[in-house]
């Protein structure tokens, strides 16, 4: 089916409840319901529609994922090598491979936002997950265990990044 669980707009992240949660379709228009979807439903929409094999796509704003954001948005991605734990990304079996974490500027018009991922979509590099300047993480997977590894891993991996420059100047 083309339907999708959302979060309802304006709700607590940290206190979701199933009163919280409500379903639209791939076009993001509510299903049953006259509560509001997210303003960034779209990007959630763009990820299913595209990988069909997608069940999950997780959303968060932490301070490590914010500021790499930020310190990476003029190179447009973070580019990570040579980390044990890049193997936890689906389709990389070793560190010696080269992740790319891309980083879109922020916009509050989601359609040029949408723009933006689907050319890098389209130019077939694996992803797992991208930036959004001084906002936060998106990072999907096949179920909610692949998706959470993804964006715990991502995590891990920006934050080493950033002490790594930290230490280095």
């Amino acid at each position: 089916t083309d339907l999708v669980a959302v979060t309802v707009s304006g709700r607590d992240k940290g206190r979701l409840g199933v009163n919280d949660i409500m379903v639209v379709d791939f076009d993001n228009r509510p299903v049953a319901t006259s509560a509001r979807p997210s303003a960034e439903t779209a990007l959630h929409t763009q990820i299913y529609r595209r990988f069909a094999d997608v069940g999950a796509v997780l959303h968060t704003h932490s301070r490590t994922q914010s500021v790499a954001s930020r310190l990476y948005a003029t190179s447009g991605r973070v580019r990570f090598e040579g980390w044990e734990l890049q193997k936890a990304i689906t389709g990389f079996s070793t560190h010696e491979s080269v992740l790319d974490l891309p980083v879109f500027p922020n916009t509050q018009d989601m359609s040029v936002l949408v723009d933006q991922i689907d050319a890098w979509l389209d130019s077939g590099k694996p992803l797992h997950g991208y930036l959004i300047d001084g906002h936060g993480i998106y990072a999907w997977g096949i179920d909610m265990a692949e998706a959470r590894r993804h964006l715990e891993a991502f995590e891990f991996l920006l934050g080493c990044e950033l002490e790594l420059r930290k230490l280095s100047s």
